[in-house]
Parts: C-alpha cells; structure tokens; sequence
C-alpha cells in the first residue's frame, strides 16, 4: 500500500503543518484584525514599531528582555529560520526527530543536516554527548557546522527538556563554537505550568542564542502568518539581525497591516488571550492524556505528553499488527492511520526519523469536535473527556490501536 506522495506533491510541500489548537477564533483578536483590514499595506521589513514593542514585552514577562534593535518579525518562523540559516553559512545540526519545517529550509540553501539522538527521557534536545560526537566526526570528515537548531518544548515529541539536559547541551554547543536558534514556539502550551522547570537557552547564552516564536502555534490561526525572533546581545547579534533584515528584503517577506495588528494584540497578552491559552493548554493536556493512555494500552510507546496539542508514539510493538495490513515503515503507517482515524497522523519520517520505524505524531484537534458547535462545547465544558463526541472520538482512536494489538497477539500466539 505505499504511496510515497500524493500525485503533484513532493516531501516539502506535503510537510505537516503546525497543529492546530481546533478552537474558536477569539473575538478580539478578530478585531484587531478588522480594525486594520483597510490598510493595504505592510510592516517594514523586520516588523513596525507596535509590533516589535509588544514582542519584547512578551519576552521580558518570561525574564528575556530584550530591546527592539535585538528583534524582527517575518510572517511565518520558516522565513526568519531560512534567513539566519543563509546568514550564519555552514552545516546545520538538529535533533531526531524535530519539527518538520525545519530542515526543507537547510535543503533549499543546499546545506547539509546532521541528526543527533536525543536523550530518552524527552526530544527536542540533543543529548550534549552525541552532540559533541557529532560535531568531531563532521569535522573530520570536511564539514563546516555551525548551527544548532532545537526546541526546549518540542515538536513532535510534546516533551519538556529539563534544565540539567538543557545546561549541559548548550554547554557542549558553546564549547564547539556553534550558533544556537532556539523554537520556542510552544512554550506558552505546557501541560502544568506550575510544575514545569522551563529553561530557554538564551538565558544560559545571552551572546549565542536565536530565539524564534511562530505565534501560529499558541496564538493565532494557521492562516495568518507571523513570527517574532529575538537575537543575541552584542555585536554578534547586531551583525545576525542586519543580516536577517537584508535575506528578509531580498524574499519581500513583509507581515500584512491587518496580520501584525493581530499579532501585536496577541503578543500584549491581555486577559482574553492568557485565559484562552490557559483554557486550550489545560483541554489539550486532559485529552493527550487520554490518547496517550489509550495508545500506550494497546502496547505501543510513547513519552508523557508535556506540552502542546500532539503525542508522538512509537508502534514497533505492534509491528506483527501492522504487517497484517501490508505496514511495514513510516510511510505507510501515516497512510494506514490517516485512513483509519479519519485526520492526518503524519508519519516519523516527516520528523526525521527512520523510514524503517513505525512512528507517527497524533493530534488532539481532530478530537474536540467535527463542528465549530462541538469544538466551543469542549472549550466551556468542565468534563470534556464526558461529552459524547470526544468520547466517540477516543473511542475509535482506542478501538484502532486495540484492534492492531489483538491482532499481534493473534500473530504471536499462532502455531509457524
């Protein structure tokens, strides 16, 4: 049943989006955005004054302050991540797995990607031993690496690096003289905020950390693009940001007026912004809770998830399942579970991982309702994981994984 892409659509453009918080569009930021449609415009290159005010805001609340000559907007984080790749030259490095968009950008400039393993207790962030390793054997063999791309709250794995791990990976990156960009994109998405030790790079590194945020994944709708990224103190950083600005003019990557309104609304956070996504990260964190108690129950693997709207599961157990439906690597689970679960479930190899192991991201979105009614239904409602269309919903995620578990015992159990 392999199918390696849809007819017409190569590996980058069928690259799996951010996931979706699958809730109702806030009425303010909504007016912000009419408030602005009349301007046609845009944003200087690098963001207006508003919003790059309202961005440094944000990040001084989270003890990263920051002046407006060290930030720049872009819509989209792809665009500011593919401008500092251009600006900083070399080989880039990256942990596997990681999100998705990252590395197509590398490729575009024809750079090289190196994978390193992450530790077993979370992804995102490299373990510091592989990643010194990794740097030598490059080296030895000819090669320039000079950037480290990670993600202490991580897409796919919707783990949460611990401070000690993220000590020492930075340490071993400052050691090797590599330029750190930091996604911090899901930050604001933690399962238990009060109980999470968050530890951002920039902190540890002031000179030599990039901090990027796509403000479409915890603030607004995939359809309006904007990201903000915060460069180091310095010269250093000076240098990186008037770089980006020039990569950023040559691409014309502008925000639209009405988006950069939004944005800077979302960025200022008032009330109605910071109680939905409290609201959304406490809904995603009961129903990844369940998904993950349904998966891991039918003998599959997966992190607790700690963050964001995702689970990221390893169903090698389950291989003797799986083979029963003609499944046999990455590809073709992403095929087998989009079919089966009804939503997209995107393969590990979209992450690069391994094509050969059977891993696949599953969203919490698709679980909170088929219609804009069931979706605000689940927002309000004080037992979501009781209201019959979510139930249904587990129900059939849980039934699938259940019925690839009965069927490897079946195959295990047989007589050869």
């Amino acid at each position: 049943m392999r199918r390696t892409y849809p007819e017409g659509h190569g590996p980058v453009r069928y690259g799996p989006p951010l996931p979706d918080h699958g809730l109702p569009l806030l009425p303010g930021l909504s007016a912000a955005l009419a408030a602005s449609a009349d301007r046609a415009g845009a944003e200087p290159v690098g963001g207006g004054h508003e919003l790059l005010d309202a961005a440094c805001g944000y990040w001084a609340r989270r003890g990263l302050p920051a002046d407006q000559d060290r930030v720049a907007a872009a819509p989209g984080a792809p665009a500011l991540l593919l401008a500092v790749t251009a600006v900083l030259g070399g080989d880039v490095l990256a942990p596997r797995p990681s999100a998705a968009w990252w590395e197509p950008l590398a490729r575009l400039l024809g750079r090289p990607v190196f994978r390193v393993p992450t530790p077993a207790e979370c992804g995102g962030v490299p373990d510091p031993y592989a990643l010194l390793e990794t740097v030598r054997r490059v080296r030895a063999e000819g090669g320039d690496p000079r950037l480290l791309v990670l993600s202490v709250v991580d897409d796919p794995t919707a783990t949460v690096a611990p401070p000690e791990l993220v000590h020492e990976t930075v340490e071993a990156a400052a050691g090797e003289g590599l330029h750190l960009v930091s996604d911090e994109t899901w930050r604001d998405t933690l399962h238990q905020p009060l109980g999470t030790v968050l530890l951002s790079p920039a902190e540890m590194l002031p000179d030599g950390v990039t901090v990027l945020s796509d403000l479409c994944g915890p603030f607004l709708p995939p359809g309006w693009p904007a990201a903000v990224a915060r460069f180091p103190a310095g010269p250093t950083g000076a240098a990186l940001r008037a770089g980006v600005l020039d990569v950023l003019t040559a691409l014309g990557a502008r925000l639209a007026d009405p988006v950069a309104a939004a944005a800077a609304y979302a960025l200022d956070e008032p009330e109605e912004i910071t109680g939905r996504l409290t609201t959304a990260a406490r809904l995603h964190a009961r129903v990844a809770a369940a998904l993950h108690h349904a998966v891991v129950a039918a003998g599959a693997l997966a992190r607790p998830p700690g963050a964001g709207r995702h689970l990221y599961a390893d169903l090698g157990p389950l291989h003797p399942g799986l083979a029963a439906h003609g499944v046999g690597d990455a590809q073709e689970l992403e095929d087998f579970l989009t079919d089966r679960l009804g939503h997209p479930a995107p393969g590990g190899h979209r992450f690069g991982d391994d094509l050969a192991a059977l891993r696949v991201r599953l969203s919490t979105a698709p679980l909170l309702g088929a219609t804009a009614r069931e979706r605000a239904l689940t927002l309000a409602s004080p037992e979501p994981l009781q209201l019959p269309h979510v139930r249904e919903a587990l129900a059939r995620v849980g039934g699938a994984f259940d019925d690839l578990r009965d069927e490897a015992r079946r195959r295990r159990e047989s007589p050869r």
